[in-house]
């Protein structure tokens, strides 16, 4: 890859957030912050903080290019309307990317980044921050064990090479790349989704890297991340609103605007309990399907064939999307366990975008306040809820008084 393109750091939902949040919100503050959450393998060990600085300083004034503004404007819907108004593309054009903060923190002698500004500008930082830290974490891991990017990739190729044969004879999986955030590199991300859509037709069904999809001719693939309730319940928050209420005007101004396009409703923001408690039949019928992100895929798909029967929706007309830490194995075992009982996707992302034979990094980089107020997030992994814990604690309380509402509702909704 001989020249840079913001979209081949930015994951595509980036974009259907971020034109509700330009028009819903163009100038509430949104800060994100990076965590490591392996602490034990600290960034900075390869990574130079000038080299990063470097890198950020030159995205930030490259910005987009009329040649990705174009390739976005040529997007349609179902409806084979444009996807984005003009109005959002002038954005784009003119975007001003908030000035992000690098430094090592004294504490952990790790990186500490994080970005402040209005939420439709600095929410672009996100996977672009976590792409650039990983690029030049992994060219400096090379340096320092003496090995060649030709060593690594070589490796690289003999585990895909192993992958593509195993999925040559499954063409009932369906998978998008989903690696963008935690890859190796963004040539390596480039070589593999070339292969993918050259070796894999009839499995590989796009990417959520918009440059690559774009270069490639494949779909660019994505509807909305936990940022998006994550943000919306810390604004309702901030209005004296119990926050949780923010999650439903969400997926409302979702729907509002892009009726059925991009309506896989992503699940476990605050739990999928709370969210299968919350959602309504009129919206299970009206959502083309659900993602998964955390907990275990087998229970949470077998919820969601429940969640539609109960409603007398035909599960086998729905799509269930699986995105958490999937590797081939765990890919064949969740296929083979739902087969002919509802569509399934997969978004694969690390273990198939940065398997050379080194450790993969674990960091995120999430939005962390919403207009100086903290923001929350309860994973069906309690190890994943982010927020200070007394925030969480108070969160957990309103989404156990949330369930027991919506049984209520629920048991006259079934009657």
């Amino acid at each position: 890859m001989t020249e840079r393109h913001i979209t081949d750091s930015v994951d595509f939902y980036k974009f259907p957030m971020t034109q509700v949040a330009f028009e819903k919100y163009p100038n509430e503050e949104v800060t994100f912050t990076l965590k490591n959450r392996s602490g034990e393998y600290p960034l900075a060990r390869y990574v130079d903080v000038d080299d990063l600085k470097t890198r950020f300083a030159e995205i930030a004034e490259k910005g987009f290019t009329p040649e990705e503004i174009a390739y976005l404007a040529g997007m349609k819907d179902q409806e084979e309307e444009a996807s984005f108004t003009e109005a959002y593309l002038d954005f784009l054009a003119d975007l001003d990317l908030p000035e992000v903060n690098v430094s090592i923190n004294p504490d952990t002698q790790d990186l500490a980044i994080s970005s402040t500004g209005p939420w439709p500008n600095v929410s672009f930082w996100e996977t672009v921050v976590m792409s650039e830290v990983n690029e030049l974490y992994y060219k400096g891991l090379l340096a320092a064990e003496g090995k060649t990017v030709k060593d690594a990739w070589a490796e690289g190729d003999l585990r895909l090479n192993e992958k593509i044969a195993v999925l040559k004879d499954r063409p009932d999986i369906k998978f998008a790349d989903f690696g963008t955030r935690r890859r190796f590199s963004a040539s390596w991300h480039d070589h593999v989704v070339g292969r993918l859509a050259t070796e894999l037709p009839d499995n590989f069904i796009g990417s959520s890297n918009p440059w690559l999809a774009y270069k490639y001719g494949v779909t660019a693939i994505g509807t909305y991340a936990h940022e998006m309730p994550m943000v919306y319940a810390t604004l309702a928050d901030a209005r004296g609103e119990d926050p949780l209420l923010g999650h439903e005007q969400m997926k409302q101004d979702w729907e509002d605007r892009y009726e059925q396009n991009y309506s896989t409703a992503l699940t476990d923001t605050f739990t999928s309990e709370f969210f299968f408690a919350e959602f309504t039949a009129e919206q299970a019928e009206h959502w083309r399907g659900l993602r998964h992100d955390s907990g275990d895929p087998i229970e949470f798909g077998e919820q969601a064939i429940a969640f539609y029967e109960q409603y007398g929706i035909n599960a086998s007309e729905k799509t269930l999307v699986f995105s958490d830490g999937l590797d081939i194995d765990m890919i064949i075992k969740i296929a083979d366990h739902f087969k002919g009982r509802v569509n399934l996707v997969f978004g694969w992302g690390t273990s198939l975008m940065n398997d050379l034979g080194f450790r993969a990094n674990n960091f995120v980089m999430k939005a962390t306040q919403v207009n100086g107020i903290d923001t929350v997030k309860l994973s069906d992994n309690e190890g994943k809820h982010t927020g200070p814990q007394e925030q969480v604690d108070r969160y957990i309380d309103l989404k156990n008084a949330h369930i027991a509402q919506h049984a209520v509702r629920r048991v006259v909704e079934v009657i």
